[in-house]
């Protein structure tokens, strides 16, 4: 039996969005599939919207009659100034008005490993952590976890922020051989924050059950998520194709990798 009458995936075309929209299917009578760009091939017990995040009406229409949200639409890496702010930060808000205007119960939103960036590998942190964001993208990212717990507390929407690390079909750098989360386990999570019974407000690490384990996620549990893939079988591959890295180097040092070096993305529009 489903759980949802109707789930609305935003950024539904993504490569993260494309693997939930096939994953989420037997949690919801009908999925609702939210991008910029047309789909094609929609499957029975989908429905698809067309619109930008920026345009707040459309938004808050694309959550009628949608009792969860999985927030995966945005700009999915660093961007101009101008670009964070409308795709990323008023464009969660207006989600968030939509799932407070539609008696949406609970989001799922796709945060980010840049939002805690500035941390050392050897910190060795939990969800309970300062911020540390490493660039505007991450700024957004902390931005959208602070309204997520805004609207837990005064409207009482339960929110589970998923820090992502690196979901790819499969690890291409050293880097990834710890912050690795495949495509399944990222289903396997969200397929986890929907399901609980109960989450409030909880923020989780979106990692697989990598050899390596950088972050503490005990303080999510009761999630009841349990990753089944690891970054092992591609290790030796990797290894060879790559060499050590300087460990002092910043991309190398902090959670955020080589986001901790890029540029301000506005100094090239001034350039």
């Amino acid at each position: 039996m489903a759980l949802y009458e109707r789930i609305l995936i935003t950024g539904a075309a993504g490569r993260l969005g494309s693997e939930l929209r096939k994953g989420l299917i037997p949690l919801a009578k009908t999925i609702r599939l939210a991008d910029r760009q047309p789909m094609t091939d929609l499957a029975k017990h989908e429905e698809q919207v067309i619109f930008d995040l920026s345009d707040m009406e459309a938004a808050i229409a694309a959550a009628e009659g949608c009792d969860a949200i999985v927030h995966f639409g945005g700009a999915p890496l660093e961007n101009t100034w101008q670009t964070i702010l409308d795709s990323n930060i008023r464009g969660s808000y207006h989600i968030y008005e939509g799932a407070r205007k539609n008696g949406t119960r609970r989001v799922i939103y796709a945060s980010s490993v840049h939002a805690i960036g500035y941390h050392k590998l050897e910190d060795h942190i939990d969800t309970n952590a300062p911020v540390r964001p490493d660039s505007l993208y991450g700024v957004s990212k902390t931005f959208v976890e602070s309204l997520s717990r805004l609207y837990w507390d005064k409207f009482g929407i339960e929110s589970v922020c998923l820090r992502i690390f690196s979901s790819f079909p499969q690890p291409t750098d050293r880097r990834m051989l710890w912050s690795y989360l495949s495509f399944d386990d990222c289903v396997r999570l969200t397929t986890a924050a929907l399901s609980t019974p109960r989450v409030g407000h909880t923020v989780t690490f979106g990692l697989s059950n990598n050899a390596v384990k950088v972050v503490d996620n005990s303080g999510a549990e009761h999630l009841g998520y349990r990753a089944q893939d690891c970054s092992d079988p591609w290790r030796e591959e990797v290894e060879a194709a790559t060499e050590v890295p300087d460990p002092n180097q910043t991309s190398v040092k902090f959670l955020g990798g080589w986001f901790c070096e890029l540029d301000h993305p506005d100094d090239k529009i001034s350039q």
